[in-house]
């Protein structure tokens, strides 16, 4: 949520020159199945699909959606189940600060959290993503998750290669989720990243794209 391409820089640049790489922009829907359409568009008839946290939340709606096109699958730091009542409303004050126009003091509450020791640099990098994608996308992409289904059916049925991963200090998508996720493919492998909170792909870029290169070369 509130993230650009550069969630994905380290990865992007290991592994462009080999891959071809599409970095999908959620906004412009205001709900999961309408981003998922918006991605299947562009995307080619088959692909491995990676999600982290609110794009893990995508890349399951995409699965249900069309489970024939995605050849892989790769889950980061995310959640199947569908949001409960207490998050809804606890979501209710933030979106009314950003409808008032305070997007940047929502984000400094939230952004810190990602994080399991004070990184500085990388709370930057994620304001300005937040700050550059703007309020309109905050709501659209609350309203998406606000209504999202559980995915646990669609993960059940699914019989691709897949990875789950997390940063092992996830206090917003804690370790159950990808136990339970793990749990319901069983022929996926599950890492848990040291020194990780939320956003691993950026706290440990290296041990995260070797693990996304593994998934890769699943057969």
């Amino acid at each position: 949520m509130m993230c650009d391409a550069r969630l994905f820089g380290p990865q992007v640049e290991a592994l462009s020159a080999g891959t071809t790489l599409h970095v999908p922009s959620l906004t412009g829907r205001d709900s999961m199945a309408g981003l998922a359409a918006a991605v299947l568009a562009d995307a080619p008839p088959r692909f491995a699909l990676l999600g982290l946290s609110m794009g893990g939340i995508l890349a399951m709606e995409i699965v249900a959606t069309a489970p024939d096109r995605v050849e892989r699958l790769a889950l980061l730091d995310t959640n199947p189940f569908a949001e409960t009542p207490a998050v809804t409303a606890a979501r209710a004050p933030s979106m009314a600060r950003v409808e008032a126009g305070d997007l940047a003091g929502v984000l400094d509450g939230v952004i810190p959290r990602y994080f399991p020791t004070p990184r500085p640099d990388l709370v930057a990098l994620c304001r300005a993503m937040g700050l550059a994608l703007g309020p309109d996308a905050f709501l659209s992409q609350s309203r998406a998750l606000i209504s999202r289904a559980d995915r646990q059916d669609t993960l059940a049925g699914y019989r691709g290669p897949a990875l789950v991963l997390t940063g092992a200090h996830d206090t917003l998508c804690p370790r159950d989720r990808h136990d339970r996720m793990h749990a319901l493919m069983p022929q996926s492998r599950l890492a848990v990243i040291d020194d990780a909170g939320h956003l691993p792909t950026l706290e440990q870029p290296a041990a995260t794209t070797d693990e996304i290169i593994r998934w890769l070369s699943q057969t």
